[in-house]
């Protein structure tokens, strides 16, 4: 597996990934609403344009991002294709990224999926789950090691 930061060229792909997995894991659980506002947010360019991406690959293949905002403070997308879950694939990405953070905490907004995998990587909730345009999540944080 190889982790690097992705080039602009790279970040469709990186939505098509995005967008397949959430349709697969997220998707059912969310509203109509939801779903399109999910859509709307991930072909957003000024939303889009905040991030700073990173991908996993396998063979070339891409098979895993993870996109922060406010410094590597804040996990704004993080999706692994379903075929390579488990494999531990989305915690090395996290572990990639960790050291972009430069206040020593990281905070998430996870969907009602991803709060066990969260929990694992050593995230607590900071409250519990909320809806807002019809996307649910629940906010988290993770408070890193100090040097």
């Amino acid at each position: 597996m190889h982790l690097r930061e992705l080039y602009k060229n790279e970040i469709e792909q990186a939505l098509k990934l995005v967008w397949k997995v959430f349709l697969e894991y997220e998707a059912p659980e969310y509203s109509k609403h939801g779903v399109d506002e999910f859509y709307n947010s991930i072909h957003d360019p000024n939303y889009l344009n905040r991030l700073h991406w990173y991908g996993a690959f396998l063979n070339a293949e891409l098979v895993g991002i993870i996109a922060t905002r406010n410094k590597g403070c804040h996990i704004a997308l993080f999706f692994v294709d379903g075929r390579y879950h488990n494999k531990g694939i989305g915690k090395a990405l996290f572990e990639f990224i960790k050291k972009d953070s430069l206040t020593g905490n990281i905070s998430v907004n996870s969907s009602p999926f991803a709060v066990p995998i969260y929990h694992r990587l050593g995230f607590e909730n900071t409250d519990s789950e909320q809806i807002t345009n019809g996307v649910r999540y629940t906010p988290m944080k993770l408070k890193l090691p100090t040097a």
